[in-house]
């Protein structure tokens, strides 16, 4: 430890930093550990009387003493903003509590240009959770940090960094694929053992991530899981088998206007499509046709939605799959604004294309969403054009003519290359070109995620700001709304 903290910290004798330990013993041990090496320390805990507390918290200020370290103090006690080094030394499966932990080094202060945090547990016990830590910080699902891990994090904002030394990242990696198992069996048996309680409750308590539970592959789903459990579900129908594999096209609803419509249009006691609104029927056609992308054989919204009505063990998870996914939204949404206002998409919001197809009013019983598949749709009764932007391509899924160089330039300027046969002075090259219609942009990251195909997120309306070429023709667009930094982030490192 001494050795990891002299070569992370430049001047120790400078350092201001809180070490967090089990129980009051370990946190004397350390500080006797850290003074007989000539770095003064001092240990307090909850029952250290406040006068000598507020002295040591003095103490760590004015430098008379470089380490701190903490036994049950996590929430209250320990305010003070110079803290520059955080020792995490004490076990936690709490996300809370961590983040907690290293809050206490977040805060802001003069002369403080970075919080260094070491985290030295975890290495002796084979049950500590890494993923639970570092999803904390990151915000990615499992697989989304076994990459992450691999890669060296090279999706965190502008100035942070996680550094793993390569037997370190090959023990946290590891740790993360050992904790929990994909097996349907011990899934099941994991479920039984817990008893009767809900979706998210589950997944908390299990440490298991959505797509674990919820996927088309092997016909996974939460109301078959519950039931090879011997857990009580509502009834279903024929139609049951089929819907289940669409529950993962409502994973990714992150917006509070949808989410609370579509949970609505879920309900026992839902309406009839003929007594909707028109903002109502339109995300009702957007559930629709995420459900039924080929129109499901029905002739009418009423007739399918009516169909559905039976599904109640479907519906029910269809509701608690979109709770959890809204509980999860990372962005904050904007609604459209001008002509395009009644237009029930949210700038930030992620969507799948059946979704967005729908919205714009292109879907139709007539011209069914599967049939859509090009990433670029003119929608002529709006006047709009909508672009579907994958940033990560690879040549298994793309054609050498459709391997499209598209990138963000900074958090409002997008680059964009239009499709190979669009050239300037074509109707279409012209209508990009001349504003003659509303650009709406798409973006994702990559074709396929753990669910499946993956969303797109809206970053909104886009006019031009230059071009170049022809047959593609490269345009750089501006954005009405700035793109939310972590999306820049991961597309800048794709551009690169």
């Amino acid at each position: 430890m001494l050795t990891q903290l002299r070569d992370k910290v430049a001047d120790l004798g400078a350092m201001r930093a809180l070490g967090f330990c089990v129980n009051v013993a370990h946190a004397k041990y350390m500080a006797g550990v850290f003074t007989d090496a000539g770095i003064p320390a001092r240990y307090v805990s909850g029952d250290t009387p406040t006068v000598e507390r507020e002295q040591a918290l003095v103490d760590l200020r004015e430098r008379r003493v470089n380490v701190l370290f903490a036994a049950d103090l996590f929430n209250e006690g320990l305010d003070l903003p110079d803290v520059d080094t955080v020792l995490f030394l004490r076990p936690t499966e709490s996300a809370t509590i961590f983040l907690q932990q290293l809050g206490r080094g977040l805060r802001r202060a003069e002369g403080k240009p970075v919080l260094t945090a070491l985290d030295f547990v975890g290495h002796h016990r084979k049950e500590f959770r890494f993923d639970v830590r570092y999803r904390a910080l990151t915000g990615a699902t499992r697989r989304g940090l076994e990459r992450d891990i691999e890669r060296g994090f090279p999706f965190l904002p502008s100035g942070c960094q996680i550094v793993l030394d390569r037997e370190a990242q090959a023990a946290v990696l590891a740790n993360i694929r050992a904790q929990v198992s994909g097996r349907w069996s011990q899934v099941v048996a994991e479920l039984r053992s817990y008893g009767d309680q809900d979706l998210a409750t589950f997944m908390r308590e299990s440490g298991l991530e959505l797509s674990d539970i919820v996927r088309a592959q092997g016909n996974r789903s939460w109301t078959r899981l519950r039931r090879d459990a011997g857990l009580p579900t509502r009834a279903g129908s024929a139609l049951e088998e089929r819907l289940l594999k669409r529950v993962r096209a409502v994973a990714h609803v992150d917006d509070v206007d949808r989410a609370r419509t579509y949970d609505w249009l879920l309900a026992d006691d839902a309406p009839s499509y003929a007594s909707m609104s028109e903002s109502e029927r339109q995300f009702a056609q957007m559930l629709f046709f995420s459900l039924f992308p080929d129109g499901g054989g029905f002739s009418s919204y009423d007739e399918g939605l009516y169909a559905l009505r039976t599904e109640a063990a479907t519906r029910d998870e269809l509701r608690a799959v979109t709770e959890l996914s809204f509980d999860d939204a990372r962005h904050v949404t904007t609604p459209l604004a001008g002509e395009l206002a009644d237009v029930q998409l949210r700038v930030h919001a992620s969507y799948q294309r059946e979704e967005v197809l729908a919205a714009l009013g292109y879907a139709s019983f007539e011209r069914r969403p599967n049939s859509f598949r090009e990433g670029v749709l003119y929608e002529a009764t709006r006047n709009v054009d909508a672009f579907f932007v994958t940033l990560q391509k690879s040549e298994a899924d793309y054609s050498p003519t459709t391997l499209y160089r598209d990138y963000p330039i900074s958090l409002t300027l997008f680059h964009w290359e239009s499709q190979s046969t669009t050239s300037t002075a074509s109707r279409t090259g012209q209508r990009y070109l001349t504003g003659q219609s509303t650009v709406l942009l798409f973006v994702r990251q990559q074709k396929v995620d753990e669910f499946g195909t993956a969303a797109y997120l809206f970053l909104g309306p886009a006019t031009l700001v230059s071009h170049h070429g022809d047959r593609p023709i490269a345009i750089t667009w501006r954005l009405e709304h700035a793109m939310p930094s972590d999306v820049f982030a991961a597309g800048s490192v794709v551009a690169s």
